[in-house]
């Protein structure tokens, strides 16, 4: 997914109590910035009851409190405080992650601001989010995402980046449903683009992605796994098997996926999202955000890797959400090379960045 902001489908509304509630604490004192720090924070996790009949009463309340004497700025893009349908838990049956179905997006710098003493209050329904009809019914472990990313309320964020990496502790919440599991009925859209000028703005994007891709597969081909920028972006991972995701995006050929102006699902409102891809169907809508993103030669004329605004890397971004099943573990290329290698080979970010550097090393 590509945003600059956040993604959950409901919003920041209290729902009715359920009985089963978790309490998860802030791992000691960190620092949110080099200047600021807050000492607490805590995120209560409230679902249904133990045993349910059906995935429809799979909803969760999550509340965030700052406990700290200051403001802070989080990042809530795919974390607990995602008010759009992103991967917003990790949901497990007898130790298999079940199938994730909604939305990937692509964040950049959407921040949720809590005041201290205050507690944010964001709603999930689960049971369009997850593919529960393939696992069919049992009992199912939820476990909310909940590693943050903070920063002072007064400072400038460039970045995720200029963010500290807060390591909560929390509890999973085990559901046994009891009743059978149907298939969800699938919310397909019409996806077309009537204005010629976006159009030709996605049609270039798509070209200039592919070109991306082989370019940084041929590099990769090239210089092997030993190669000090492949080495940033993917560490220990095989260089062959990095390059086999590069070339899946660069001969990408689908007849059915859509590359879309319009916004179906009514994720784009708010300037924050730069475009999404459908789970379900692999199909990719570009928000408004994304028609002032700039072609890949911009690279050689003062655009940077870091700035993350070229639209050939952000359509590769999503790409390979479509044909090699990444997810988004994080956005920005400084936390991109910070991450471990199993969470670098699944990072839609990690193959943005590297492709558009290779394109700046070598065509600049």
């Amino acid at each position: 997914m590509l945003l600059q902001g956040a993604l959950h489908l409901l919003a920041c509304t209290r729902v009715k109590m359920f009985s089963l509630s978790v309490l998860a604490v802030l791992v000691g004192s960190v620092l949110a910035s080099p200047t600021k720090r807050f000492d607490n924070l805590s995120v209560k996790l409230t679902g249904p009851a133990s045993s349910v009949a059906s995935v429809d009463e799979l909803k969760f309340t999550a509340e965030v409190t700052n406990t700290g004497a200051e403001a802070v700025k989080i990042l809530k893009y795919g974390t607990i405080l995602d008010t759009l349908p992103t991967r917003s838990f990790t949901v497990t049956k007898d130790g298999e992650e079940v199938p994730f179905l909604s939305v990937s997006l692509e964040n950049d710098n959407a921040f949720t601001t809590i005041a201290s003493g205050e507690t944010v209050t964001v709603a999930h329904e689960l049971a369009d989010v997850f593919d529960f009809a393939t696992v069919g019914a049992g009992t199912f472990k939820f476990e909310p995402l909940v590693d943050l990313r903070v920063g002072g309320l007064e400072e400038e964020i460039a970045s995720p980046a200029a963010l500290a990496k807060v390591t909560v502790a929390s509890q999973a919440i085990e559901i046994t449903v009891t009743g059978e599991i149907a298939k969800r009925e699938e919310k397909r859209a019409v996806s077309v683009c009537s204005n010629a000028s976006r159009k030709s703005f996605i049609d270039a994007s798509y070209t200039e992605a592919k070109e991306l891709a082989r370019l940084a597969s041929s590099y990769v081909t090239s210089r092997g796994a030993s190669d000090s920028l492949y080495r940033a972006y993917f560490k220990t991972n095989s260089a062959s098997t990095i390059s086999s995701r590069f070339n899946a995006v660069a001969n990408e050929n689908s007849s059915s996926r859509t590359l879309s102006c319009t916004d179906p699902y009514g994720y784009c409102p708010g300037g924050n999202v730069i475009a999404y891809m459908l789970v379900a169907t692999t199909n990719i809508y570009y928000c408004d955000i994304f028609f002032r993103e700039v072609a890949s030669t911009s690279l050689c004329s003062g655009t940077t890797v870091a700035s993350r605004n070229v639209r050939g890397g952000t359509t590769l971004h999503e790409l390979t959400h479509a044909v090699a099943s990444t997810t988004d573990v994080t956005y920005g290329c400084a936390n991109d090379q910070a991450l471990s290698a199993s969470n670098q080979l699944r990072n839609a970010d990690n193959y943005n960045c590297f492709a558009t550097q290779v394109y700046q090393n070598t065509r600049c």
